[in-house]
């Protein structure tokens, strides 16, 4: 008897394929509701994950499937922000593409072309609708079950250039390179000056700089400070500040982190530098009260005198009688 001739499995067996760590791919025959997708896409290192797995659910869905940022929002964990980031990835990248279209009722509508292989910037597909759509109503796209439609051809594999190899760096000359210089600090401005110091002023000055540590503690200077400071406190008290005066403006809402006291008291004694007093206007002495020669009232007048009325009298012409 002939051997017998075994027909075929009418299901296909998985294929395992061991590997030496890592993963293993397990296989399995799938009929229907399979979508082919390109390795330069699973694999493009230049997406996130996020533009991976999304760019993978968009070719998966059928024409005429909404695919806007609050309908993927709604199916998936990820928000509306990273949802509208992997969408412009994916524009970026080539694969989809949205066109804005007008529709016979004056609305605006986006439509989203998907590309099972990227496009380049500027390329136009057979199937893409022109840049300026006619004016007639154009006809909605059928959607066709997906087990009826066939598969695509399988993209070829994108194969990547080698990197180029950063430049080796240039012969060191022997010469240690100076590391960078560091911004200087601004300098501050100078403390205020008396106009004409006096050792009156000075004393005040180092005294009340000096009792400052009575009103808070955390304002003992050394006496090497006093010294600096004192020329501006007298500049102060040279324009009339009153030394009550000086201690509120040097004391008053104080930081809680004082560190450098006496580089906040030169700071407020610059900042804070009153104006100098208005020199002093000659006031006006009123005008002296005189007695009457006449009448004996008293009136305002530079010398003694006849008042007024007395002098109106006099002026008059005398009348004789018939």
């Amino acid at each position: 008897m002939a051997e017998q001739q075994l027909s075929a499995h009418s299901r296909a067996r998985s294929v395992v394929r061991q590997s030496a760590g890592g993963v293993t791919q397990i296989s399995d025959y799938q009929p229907k509701r399979y979508t082919i997708i390109g390795d330069h896409l699973t694999q493009n290192r230049d997406l996130s994950l996020t533009a991976i797995g999304l760019g993978a659910h968009i070719q998966s869905l059928p024409d005429g499937a909404a695919v806007d940022i609050r309908t993927l929002a709604g199916k998936f964990t990820e928000g509306r922000d990273r949802v509208a980031a992997a969408l412009r990835e994916l524009e970026e990248h080539g694969y989809i593409k949205r066109v804005r279209e007008r529709t016979p009722e004056g609305r605006i509508v986006t439509r989203t072309l998907s590309y099972n292989v990227p496009r380049a910037t500027g390329t136009r597909h057979a199937a893409e609708p022109a840049a300026e759509p006619a004016a007639e109503p154009a006809a909605e796209p059928v959607a066709e079950p997906v087990a009826e439609r066939p598969a695509p051809p399988a993209p070829e594999r994108v194969v990547r250039p080698p990197a180029a190899t950063p430049p080796p760096p240039p012969p060191s000359s022997g010469t240690p390179t100076p590391p960078p210089a560091r911004p200087s600090r601004p300098t501050p401005p100078p403390l205020p000056q008396p106009t004409a110091p006096t050792p009156q002023h000075h004393r005040s000055a180092a005294a009340l700089l000096a009792e400052l540590r009575r009103d808070d503690a955390r304002l003992l200077l050394a006496e090497r400070d006093v010294r600096r400071l004192a020329p501006g406190v007298a500049a102060w008290l040279e324009r009339g500040a009153a030394p009550d005066a000086v201690r509120r403006a040097l004391t008053t809402d104080l930081p809680p982190d004082l560190r450098h006291p006496a580089a906040l008291l030169a700071h407020r004694l610059t900042a804070l530098l009153p104006p100098p007093l208005p020199e002093a206007q000659p006031r006006s002495h009123p005008v002296p009260l005189q007695n009457c020669d006449g009448c004996d009232r008293a009136f305002r007048a530079p010398r003694p005198g006849l008042c007024r009325d007395c002098r109106e009298t006099q002026q008059a012409p005398t009348r004789v009688a018939a």
